[in-house]
């Protein structure tokens, strides 16, 4: 295994720090760039993507050999309301990571998502037609085309708590129906989630071998959320009942969601020693951490 010199953007969210505390724990040397909330591994350095000449010296002062740019607005709704906010972050700070990039000479992995498709088909490949519904996916594919090293697309991407305290969709689930609280979940709209244990191991060994192009390195199993959420429920035996069916079309949501934005994982299945995760897979994994 080849250590290396690693600058990770979002240093302290569900998947950055997933990251960090794999690289750091095999011997890389991990620089951990956060924004609000100061990450759990690596070396904290401030970062953020408002600040574009802090950007620059920041990479150009660490030089690493990679960087993984997960930090961006994901907030779907908040990007479709505040749009001026949502391109400064999500456009403009990945074009000046990208610039910095190639003038340090590091390998730049750029994490992307399912949103860039319109969700009309699922089991998206990576050559396919883009077509963003909302404004979210409109930024994310915008900062793809400032990537010339690694696009690492992903879908709903779950796991342990990060240090930043944000609640992800699965720990959602379990945090409600431990408290007793029914959810209302959407049975029309279909995704690949992701574990950010098998996603962070992914991306390093992206980083590690360079490989550039596209991937999604995302879960291997397409299936509702409605059924996802049941499937954590089974598995940690917790109360289905609490669960009960809705549609998208009842959410109260500011953007508009893809329906179907799965997307199909045979290339990194093919290309990675690290595989894509089935959820019973990423589920068993789940329970050990």
């Amino acid at each position: 295994m080849k250590h290396m010199k690693i600058l990770i953007t979002g240093g302290s969210g569900l998947l950055g720090g997933k990251v960090a505390e794999l690289a750091q724990a095999r011997g890389d040397e991990v620089f951990s760039g956060y924004a609000h909330n100061a990450p759990g591994f690596g070396k904290a350095v401030e970062f953020n993507l408002l600040d574009g000449p802090g950007i620059s010296e920041t990479i150009m002062r660490i030089k690493p050999e990679v960087i993984i740019h997960s930090a961006a607005l994901t907030d779907v709704d908040r990007c479709e309301r505040e749009r001026e906010l949502a391109y400064k972050i999500n456009v403009e700070g990945m074009r000046i990571v990208s610039e910095a990039s190639k003038r340090a000479g590091s390998f730049l992995i750029y994490i992307s998502t399912d949103y860039i498709f319109d969700g009309i088909r699922g089991m998206y490949k990576e050559g396919d037609d883009r077509h963003p519904l909302n404004y979210y996916g409109l930024t994310k594919l915008l900062g793809e085309e400032f990537c010339d090293g690694c696009i690492a697309r992903s879908c709903v991407i779950y796991g342990s708590r990060p240090s930043s305290g944000k609640v992800n969709f699965a720990l959602w689930i379990i945090n409600s129906l431990r408290s007793n609280q029914p959810i209302d979940v959407v049975t029309d709209q279909f995704i690949t989630p992701t574990l950010n244990s098998n996603l962070a191991a992914m991306v390093l060994e992206a980083g590690e071998r360079h490989l550039d192009g596209t991937y999604h390195l995302t879960g291997a199993s397409r299936i509702s959320r409605y059924d996802f959420a049941r499937t954590v429920a089974r598995m940690l035996d917790l109360d289905l009942s609490l669960i009960s069916p809705c549609r998208m079309e009842d959410m109260k949501w500011a953007a508009e969601r893809p329906k179907d934005s799965s997307l199909d994982t045979s290339k990194a299945a093919k290309n990675l020693k690290e595989k894509p995760l089935s959820i019973e897979e990423a589920m068993q994994r789940l329970k050990r951490e």
